[in-house]
């Protein structure tokens, strides 16, 4: 049997008919950038999490960086960012000049709350915590940090649409949410695509002016803006989506719990989930010493996985002259050195799925 990591087109193939009236209609519509398509989808993405303002950005990565840009950080400032994050984090910091500041992982594979507050300094700024898998950061720690040291608190919830700490969603703790919706993710589009949410109307109303290059009026240009806008065609398929999120969702959490459940290989560990998140499953991690023995061995029996990220970005080539070690953040270090993603998305086959804990149980 082949399974693949992820098969876009039959997540696509379960709503086919309401992409296809939702692309169309866009299309037919005659208008591509910032119409009614993005503004019904900002509206309908901002009430589903209960805020103000939704902003629709042309990827996740740029939501990022005009989240720090519009809470006006930059040269000479700091922002706390997780070691173990992919770098799209650090390139929202690094793109406005600022400085990232790294804290390792704790045994959840999320940021150490424990172990922010010894890295603030009279130059920090912000705490930039990453939800990864689909789950939650400990929200009641971080906010509480931030409240109590006067910094802004930006979260990076492209994994994790969905999500609640104690109830509240990810994305509505901070300052300002920044989401991805690249094709893969809980809530996808068919191409890059992002955007902000913040109940903070200036911050609003300053991304929407960066995203249009610093414009409300065609050829009057009040701020140093960017052209990174959402463009209509995707807001359309968003909305299919949004509509659909809590069911992908919950089929998500079913596989989850049969992953649970039924891996019984000691060699195979389930990292543990906060007693406190509701868990969307975005990913389903496990750790495995010898990473390459076992990807070879799944890929013999005809298994793709993906790894979830073999290079901390503290020691990426492109930031070589910050000088970390692989050892600096022990924990990170060693997710990059023994994460694999399981196939995990809706749409995928149960005879699939229980192929896969059959072949990691004989391991």
């Amino acid at each position: 049997m082949i399974v693949n990591s992820v098969v876009l087109k039959r997540t696509f193939e379960l709503h086919k008919a309401d992409y296809e009236e939702a692309a169309l209609r866009a299309l037919n519509s005659g208008w591509y950038i910032l119409g009614k398509e993005l503004e019904t989808f900002e509206k309908e993405f901002a009430e589903w999490a209960g805020v103000k303002h939704c902003v629709g950005l042309n990827s996740g990565t740029d939501a990022l960086i005009l989240a720090v840009r519009a809470l006006g950080i930059g040269p000479g400032d700091e922002v706390i960012v997780p070691a173990n994050a992919y770098i799209a984090s650090v390139i929202g910091v690094t793109e406005n000049g600022a400085t990232p500041v790294f804290v390792d992982a704790d045994e959840y594979m999320e940021i150490d709350a424990d172990r922010i507050e010894e890295k603030i300094t009279d130059r920090t700024k912000a705490v930039l915590p990453v939800h990864l898998f689909g789950q939650s950061s400990r929200m009641d720690k971080i906010t509480e940090i931030c409240r109590k040291h006067g910094l802004k608190l930006i979260e990076d919830c492209a994994q994790c649409h969905g999500s609640t700490f104690r109830g509240k969603l990810t994305g509505t703790f901070g300052d300002i949410g920044c989401f991805s919706f690249y094709p893969t993710k809980p809530l996808g589009a068919f191409g890059d695509a992002g955007a902000i949410l913040t109940d903070n109307d200036e911050l609003a109303d300053r991304v929407r002016l960066l995203r249009n290059y610093g414009s409300r009026l065609k050829y009057r240009n009040e701020i140093n803006g960017v052209n990174t806008r959402m463009d209509e065609i995707q807001a359309a398929l968003l909305k299919v989506g949004l509509k659909y999120m809590a069911e992908g969702t919950a089929e998500r959490k079913r596989q989850a719990a049969l992953y649970q459940a039924e891996l019984k290989n000691p060699k195979v560990i389930i990292p543990p989930v906060y007693a406190e998140v509701d868990h969307v499953y975005h990913l389903f991690p496990v750790l495995v010493d010898d990473r390459e023995a076992f990807l070879a061995y799944l890929k013999e029996n005809g298994i793709s996985t993906q790894v979830h990220y073999p290079i901390p970005p503290y020691v990426a080539e492109c930031y070589a002259e910050w000088g970390y070690q692989w050892e600096d953040f022990p924990y990170a270090a060693r997710y990059a050195r023994q994460e694999v993603s399981l196939p995990i998305y809706a749409g995928l086959p149960d005879e699939e799925l229980r192929y896969v804990i059959d072949v990691i149980n004989r391991y």
